[in-house]
């Protein structure tokens, strides 16, 4: 990944965890799962971009699930933390944001290695 790849990669990760951060802030169970595939899901689509991709918004949100799926079983603890804590008034706006920002980071970091690799081989195919 080259220096101009990482900058674009940290700012669209940085900033589609900000979104989810917020979303995951609105203390209703299942909601900060819904607002972190979407998420997932443009973001993406922006990676994708940054690697000299495209991709269909529903291959990106099958992507975007399995990253998901795949983070979220890595960190179970934190997964159910995040949807759990909405239960207790006040904590879930405090805990579930900053549970989904180290979620999405992680997700998306994973997300634009893989990325990286499946266009880099596509490129040196053609």
């Amino acid at each position: 990944m080259t220096e101009d790849q990482k900058t674009k990669c940290r700012t669209i990760i940085h900033s589609h965890a900000a979104v989810a951060a917020a979303g995951n802030a609105v203390p209703l169970p299942g909601l900060g799962i819904a607002v972190d595939v979407v998420t997932m899901t443009t973001m993406t689509m922006s990676l994708c971009a940054v690697f000299g991709g495209n991709i269909t918004e529903e291959a990106a949100k099958a992507l975007a699930l399995a990253t998901m799926k795949n983070t979220m079983l890595k960190q179970p603890i934190r997964t159910m933390a995040k949807e759990l804590s909405k239960l207790v008034p006040g904590l879930g706006s405090l805990v579930a944001p900053s549970i989904a920002v180290v979620i999405l980071e992680a997700a998306g970091w994973a997300l634009a290695s893989d990325l990286e690799r499946k266009f880099k081989a596509s490129h040196i195919n053609e």
